[in-house]
Order: structure tokens, then sequence, then C-alpha cells
């Protein structure tokens, strides 16, 4: 079961949060249709937060057709969002654990982390759109 975690630095909404971390659950496969996400009352309690936006974001995530609740039940998975790479991805977390591991050794905070990896990231894909652009006519 997923376990949500909130940076109260970002500036971005509680709310959008969690739905950001469901789907990033459902993206690495870590949740699947069918499993059941913690009920609205304990996610509140656990993040000091109000129900209401536990529930503003599981309304969210079962409008966008990701989950659906069941009065009485529960909120669960109906769809996942990991694609079919998914296999090749325990692989690439071992590597991607061993590099956060050394980037740590080296002194690097968390915040330097992302900002590495969010940089590099946005370079690279800039530069593998500039490679596959067709060339203009002239």
């Amino acid at each position: 079961m997923i376990e949500f975690v909130l940076d109260g630095r970002s500036k971005v909404n509680t709310y959008v949060q969690l739905i950001q971390q469901v789907k990033q659950a459902l993206r690495v496969g870590l949740l699947t249709p069918g499993d059941q996400l913690p009920k609205v009352r304990d996610v509140a309690q656990s993040l000091a937060i109000n129900p209401n936006t536990v529930l503003k974001a599981y309304r969210e995530l079962e409008i966008e057709g990701l989950v659906e609740g069941r009065p009485g039940v529960g909120t669960f998975v109906r769809r996942t969002l990991a694609g079919s790479a998914l296999a090749d991805q325990a692989e690439l977390r071992e590597e991607l654990v061993a590099w956060l591991h050394r980037a740590r050794a080296a002194g690097l905070t968390p915040e330097d982390v992302t900002a590495l990896v969010e940089t590099t990231m946005r370079a690279a894909l800039a530069a593998e759109a500039t490679r596959t652009e067709p060339a203009s006519a002239g």
C-alpha cells in the first residue's frame, strides 16, 4: 500500500502532491488495478491534513478514471499507468539506487540531486528533440 509523504516546502497544493504520488506509484507498478488506496481518514490523520483534501485528490483521480470509490469499502485502483517498459524498471531502479548512494557520498543533498536530475533530463530531452526535428525547408 502506498504511504503518502508531503513536502511542506513545496508550492504544489497538498491534494496535487497526493495525486502526483498515486500517479507515480501507478507508473512504476507499485500500485496495480484492484489495489486499495489508504482510507481517507487514515491519510488525513497520518499527514495531519483535512480529510476534504484527501477526498479532493481521490475525486480527481476518479474523474481521470484511475480509481473508483466503493461506498463503505474504500477507493480502489482501476487502471495502471505503467507502460511496456515496466519490466526494465527493476534493473534501472537498482542502478539508480547505486547512483544515489554515490551522489550522497559525494556530498550532494536531496535538493542537489533533484536539480541535477531535472536539469539533465530537460537538456537530454531538448537535445533528443532537436535531433528528431525535420530539417527546415529553405
